[in-house]
């Protein structure tokens, strides 16, 4: 093969690859701005709206880690063709699905099949592509991520209005039919064939662990707001903490714990998974409420919420071009400065929904572009400070842990933030609902500009 037809192949892997995160994304997304359609038209209340974000995101940050060593064991390519294939299958369950159980038992497989698929991506990428190449091939990631996170609820806003086929909410589903189809083939003809290594061990009892948590953990918070308090959400709960402990005794005793024990001695990487925790709990938790509060509190449609959105992703876009150019002369307040901003944006939002008479839509673009804003320069930029002073050998363990961070304690943000907003609403209404939790956001906000002088000051630097 000459060097010209290999480079284009190697681009043609690039594109499956980002096709496949570009699906995750936009499923880990849409539902922010569907949840009531779909609530409605399967008559499943406010704990079906709970649980179609907290689903996905608890599946794939579940299997996420389990999943990168899976590909490792038994071949990247063999992994990412069987997770593409049930992410195709499962989106076409959760398109047909009837009933709230079905909906729900589909988006938990979508997360596990994507959990599966999406790091076998890099892995590949990372064994095929020339250095230089694969410098080029990264830079198109944050971007793309980025912006499809952003644009995932524009985009379910608008399938939802054009009610392709009289599809209405099924559509945002269905589209991923196509492009994992056409992904497969693509796939399964141009990624290159790796037949794994059978000797690397799995700890499936530890995934067991973190898989108990973080059921009971959410089936506790939003089993309590939806029934009150009582002694199963409790006893819950009460498991939840349980299977943590469980799992943190697995990684201090197992012979190959999912995580590394040693990344807790980087206090770099032990501060930055913090962080991850709580702020991407609240970012997810967030979108969730304002879209959420957009239609059922202001009676808006799923189209004119998506719009509603819309300063969101404008900020986050603007905001993650600029970042970059400032990490190297003010390293970590970079951070500092997108916290500062998001929480500004926060207040802003409170403040006017408190005192103003009438709310409109357009009323509060400007808080909510403030608020994406200040996303934009934590999103992108969070985890580059938590691992860029991690040694080669515990790379894998260390970005595996963190992107598992961050979409666990998404489904936890949805679970706990909504909890709290789905409290008041039928006794207070949605105005004192949204005041409340903006409370508990600002609070949360604070938490995370505490934990960010633990950072390293400069990208790379060791702190241990």
């Amino acid at each position: 093969m000459d060097k010209t037809n290999g480079n284009k192949i190697l681009w043609i892997i690039l594109a499956v690859v980002l096709v496949a995160d570009v699906m995750d994304m936009l499923d880990l997304t849409v539902t922010n701005i569907a949840a009531p359609s779909i609530s409605q038209s399967l008559n499943g209340g406010q704990m079906l709206m709970q649980w179609l974000g907290a689903a996905y995101a608890l599946a794939m940050g579940v299997f996420l880690i389990i999943g990168g060593r899976l590909g490792d064991k038994y071949g990247q390519r063999k992994l990412f063709l069987i997770g593409i294939a049930g992410f195709t299958v499962s989106s076409l369950s959760c398109g047909l699905s009837i009933n709230p159980t079905m909906i729900i038992i589909s988006r938990l497989a979508q997360g596990a099949f994507g959990a599966m698929m999406i790091p076998q991506g890099m892995a590949i990428m990372a064994e095929n592509f020339p250095r230089d190449m694969l410098t080029k091939a990264f830079a198109f990631f944050g971007p793309i991520i980025s912006i499809s996170m952003v644009l995932g609820p524009i985009f379910a806003g608008f399938l939802i209005n054009a009610d392709i086929l009289h599809t209405s909410w099924r559509s945002i589903f269905l589209i991923n039919v196509f492009l994992g189809f056409s992904g497969f083939i693509i796939a399964y003809r141009v990624l290159p064939k790796n037949n794994g290594d059978r000797s690397i061990n799995l700890d499936f009892l530890g995934s067991g662990f973190l898989g108990g948590t973080m059921f009971f953990l959410l089936y506790g918070l939003i089993e309590g707001s939806n029934n009150g308090w009582s002694t199963i959400s409790l006893f819950s709960i009460g498991m939840g903490t349980l299977f943590l402990c469980l799992f943190s005794w697995r990684q201090t005793t197992a012979t190959h714990p999912l995580i590394k024990p040693s990344l807790f001695k980087n206090q770099g990487f032990t501060a930055g998974l913090t962080l991850g925790l709580v702020y991407f709990a609240v970012v997810s938790g967030l979108n969730y409420i304002i879209s959420i509060f957009l239609q059922l509190g202001l009676g808006a449609s799923p189209f004119e919420a998506s719009l509603g959105m819309s300063p969101l992703a404008i900020g986050v876009i603007i905001s993650s071009i600029i970042a970059p150019r400032l990490i190297n002369k003010l390293g970590r307040e970079v951070i500092s400065i997108g916290l500062l901003t998001t929480a500004a944006g926060l207040f802003l939002f409170y403040v006017f929904i408190n005192q103003a008479v009438t709310i409109t839509l357009w009323s509060l673009f400007p808080s909510i572009f403030i608020i994406g804003f200040g996303m934009g320069f934590c999103i992108g930029t969070l985890f580059d400070f938590a691992i860029g002073d991690i040694s080669p050998d515990e790379a894998g363990s260390a970005s595996g842990s963190l992107s598992a961070a961050q979409q666990l304690s998404g489904s936890i943000g949805i679970a706990a933030i909504t909890s709290v907003f789905f409290l008041s609403t039928r006794s207070e209404g949605f105005v004192y609902s949204m005041l409340l939790s903006l409370i508990l956001i600002i609070v949360a906000i604070a938490v995370c500009f505490a934990i960010v002088r633990f950072l390293p000051q400069k990208r790379g630097e060791a702190q241990h």
